[in-house]
């Protein structure tokens, strides 16, 4: 049976991740899922007292995340319809362990590991990064309120895990291809050459992907 396609997008905060859903659900005509961000009530507290307020942050994620795939698997993958998102819910692995202490750490692991034992898995990861000036540099057009007391420390900290997160993803799971996008490199959004080599990419692991599954 020919396996519908799954594609997850990651990558550090402001690298571009919704825009690059938006452009490749529109092109593909694919259901386009998008994280659950400016609607958690408690990230503005975090970006001021992450220490304080992670917790409260990371489960809100999590619980809204697991919702949003359990209803994506249900309504698009089960009937055989693509889906783009512009996240991979293990990226709250990624969050919780640089901002939990041990102890929470260790019962949001416990948690995450119930919610996500029989969730779907992408078929195709797009990993976005970026140096840390492009990356700020991004966030500051965007212009997100909440966004604006983030600590470039905490940033440049976290474009680090994203990397060692997605070296052990390619590890972990070499039956699932990862597309690796350079931010200081290529701006889909100013430049069509670039989005149409980004398209290119997807196609052809769709395609490659389509003939395994055949065999």
């Amino acid at each position: 049976m020919p396996t519908v396609p799954f594609i997850a997008i990651e990558g550090p905060i402001g690298i571009g991740k919704t825009s690059l859903a938006k452009k490749l659900s529109a092109r593909f005509d694919f259901h386009l899922l998008k994280e659950i961000v400016e609607e958690n009530p408690f990230l503005g507290k975090f970006y001021d007292n992450i220490e304080e307020w992670s917790f409260q942050t990371e489960m809100f994620f999590l619980c809204n995340r697991f919702k949003q795939l359990e209803d994506i698997e249900q309504k698009y993958l089960r009937k055989n319809k693509a889906v783009i998102a512009d996240y991979h819910i293990s990226k709250n692995m990624i969050f919780a362990r640089r901002t939990l202490p041990a102890d929470k750490f260790d019962k949001y692991e416990q948690i995450y590991h119930i919610l996500t034992k029989d969730m779907p898995v992408p078929n195709i990861m797009i990993y976005m990064h970026a140096s840390l000036d492009t990356i700020l540099e991004r966030i500051r057009k965007r212009g997100r309120d909440i966004e604006q007391n983030i600590k470039s420390s905490y940033l440049a900290q976290l474009a680090d895990d994203y990397e060692a997160y997605m070296n052990e993803f390619e590890m972990l799971h070499p039956d699932i291809p990862v597309i690796r996008i350079d931010g200081d490199k290529m701006d889909f959004v100013k430049h069509q050459d670039d989005l149409e080599n980004i398209i290119s990419q997807v196609k052809q692991q769709m395609q490659y992907q389509q003939a395994i599954s055949k065999h």
